[in-house]
């Protein structure tokens, strides 16, 4: 088939949005957020690795086809050791890996209709070096991408990022708020990705969903899935700011609420 007519590219392009969305339809949302100390990143699953550090002060996340995320993170390892060699580290930030490496990468795979896009999204994470702030960017399969300063959720669809966006929203800002009062609001906006889809209910009852309903989901989740949760926290020593959250550490940040 040629695609040299405008019509058949648009309808090659739609066609591949549509095999993009059942492809990651199944994905483990990935929710990061604003602590005290930094930026929490936490997330449910039952299969490989979904969070990473690609430098000292960034962290990286994604759902998709593991073989894609993979070459996408590498993408972004290479270009951040590359960038911090050849300028500073003061120079790498997550704003420059996004714009200028990751997002024109990803947008050329999904426009280029006779090749294989990447079956991917992405979330990264950032404490600024110099100005200590959390910032945050979500990246959609086609390339487009999106900035915030106060928390992203990546989820595998575009109806449930709304309906947990619309929860971390309400729970308001979390920049002062301990590690486990962080995970909890995590965890939370993670279990709305659980509940039965009915948004336009939820538009109308006007609130969002109640730790009384979200816990025992939550609680059951936590049975089948393995809790993943990562930090980039500023008071860490040394230039590495990332670091995984221990069993022990994730037993003491439940104690009292799920066990």
């Amino acid at each position: 088939m040629v695609y040299d007519e405008p019509y058949r590219w648009v309808e090659a392009v739609r066609n591949r949005r549509d095999y993009l969305e059942e492809q990651l339809s199944a994905g483990s949302p990935i929710v990061a957020l604003p602590y005290e100390n930094g930026v929490l990143m936490a997330t449910l699953g039952a299969g490989t690795s979904k969070l990473y550090e690609v430098y000292d002060q960034i962290a990286f996340g994604g759902i998709g086809h593991p073989a894609d995320l993979e070459k996408l993170r590498n993408v972004v390892l290479d270009a951040a050791h590359v960038e911090g060699f050849n300028r500073s580290p003061v120079d790498v930030t997550v704003r420059r890996l996004m714009k200028f490496i990751l997002a024109p990468m990803v947008k050329q795979a999904f426009e280029e209709v006779l090749h294989a896009p990447y079956i991917a999204k992405i979330v990264m994470a950032e404490i600024g070096i110099l100005s200590a702030k959390p910032l945050f960017f979500h990246l959609n399969y086609d390339g487009v991408f999106e900035e915030e300063e106060r928390g992203v959720v990546l989820a595998p669809t575009a109806p449930m990022s709304e309906r947990m966006a619309a929860f971390l929203n309400a729970a308001g800002e979390t920049h002062s708020l301990s590690l486990k009062e962080a995970l909890q609001i995590a965890l939370r906006t993670w279990a709305v990705s659980q509940l039965p889809a009915d948004l336009e209910a939820e538009k109308e009852a006007g609130a969002p969903p109640s730790p009384k309903e979200l816990d025992p989901l939550l609680k059951r989740s936590l049975e089948s899935h393995t809790l993943e949760a990562a930090l980039l926290d500023r008071t860490q020593p040394g230039s590495s700011k990332y670091r995984t959250l221990s069993h022990d550490e994730i037993e003491q940040a439940l104690k009292g609420w799920l066990k």
